[in-house]
């Protein structure tokens, strides 16, 4: 098959289907009807030969095919974007863009109200899609269907770009009349019940124990060091949910100290340093290299940059 007998279109209906996997949704991404969406569809069936996507119980799942193909018609369709985007400096006062942002919660507490403070007086029109760690996988975000991952990271594909946008420390906080408030030394927190918070991660979460040492995070490997253990009771995957669960008479949660520093404010719970060294920890901002010249792009991640640093 020769390219002049292919409709090139019908690359950004399969990549959006591809990512909708819905005929309904894609359609209105596209700003086309739904019987032209289906139309597309047949058609690109015919070209392929698969019916890259196929109806189940769970909705509209992709082939193998058709799951082979979707890295490669990102990298075509972005290669085509930076032939035909224009050279010239983004005009965010004008864009209404969408940027789809993956972060945890203490990303989302602590640095997208300054971002969206910015976003109002210098891009009013531009819209931010919030995802959770949990939604997508690192493949998915290499595919370029993310913007920009912001979080804590173990782990990275090597082929991601990765910038540092500042380092944190850990803070403690329980109740102001939790008795531990007036004796607070290593030996009370060990004795102490805990609130455990999830470090990262992408993709779906599985279930932890107090006995997955090597899968708590930083706190629990600082203690490990120095050959201690906390008694974990609660275990949760957000930073503010712990915040307030640690308002229970008893509990302490350890948690990032901007994260912690909200709280300050707050009548009902006591902030102080851990009483054991705990490494810093880096959030990091990450972006897939098909994504490295787009303009806007570009501009988002020095907006960002420069929101951090402030």
């Amino acid at each position: 098959m020769t390219l002049d007998k292919v409709d090139l279109n019908l690359l950004v209906y399969l990549d959006v289907l591809l990512r909708e996997r819905n005929v309904t949704r894609s359609a209105s991404a596209l700003g086309i009807t739904q019987p032209a969406m289906s139309n597309g569809l047949r058609r690109l069936r015919e070209t392929f030969n698969d019916p890259l996507l196929v109806r189940t119980s769970e909705g509209m799942v992709p082939t193998e095919r058709a799951q082979a193909l979707q890295p490669l018609l990102r990298q075509i369709l972005s290669s085509v974007e930076q032939v035909i985007e224009p050279s010239s400096a983004f005009d965010a006062s004008k864009s209404d863009r969408v940027f789809r942002i993956m972060t945890s919660d203490y990303g989302e507490a602590t640095l997208l109200p300054r971002l969206l403070k910015r976003l109002r007086k210098e891009a009013p029109d531009i819209v931010l899609d919030i995802l959770t760690p949990s939604d997508m996988s690192f493949t998915e975000v290499e595919q370029g269907l993310v913007d920009l991952v912001i979080n804590r990271f173990d782990t990275m594909p090597q082929s991601f770009h990765q910038k540092t946008l500042w380092r944190d420390s850990f803070s403690c906080l329980f109740a102001v009349d939790n008795p531990i408030s007036n004796d607070f030394r290593l030996e009370t927190y060990l004795e102490a019940y805990h609130v455990w918070v999830s470090k990262t991660g992408m993709g779906a979460g599985m279930g932890i124990s107090p006995k997955d040492t090597k899968r708590l995070g930083w706190v629990d490997e600082a203690l490990e060091q120095i050959g201690d253990k906390r008694k974990i009771r609660v275990f949760t995957r957000h930073y503010q949910s712990a915040a307030h669960i640690a308002e229970q008479k008893g509990l302490i949660a350890t948690i990032p100290t901007r994260a912690a520093v909200l709280q300050s404010a707050n009548p009902r719970l006591v902030v102080k340093p851990p009483p054991f060294e705990i490494p810093d920890f880096e959030l990091k901002m990450a972006w897939s290299p098909l994504l490295q010249h787009n303009v806007a792009h570009q501009w988002l991640r020095n907006l960002i940059s420069e929101v951090a640093t402030a």
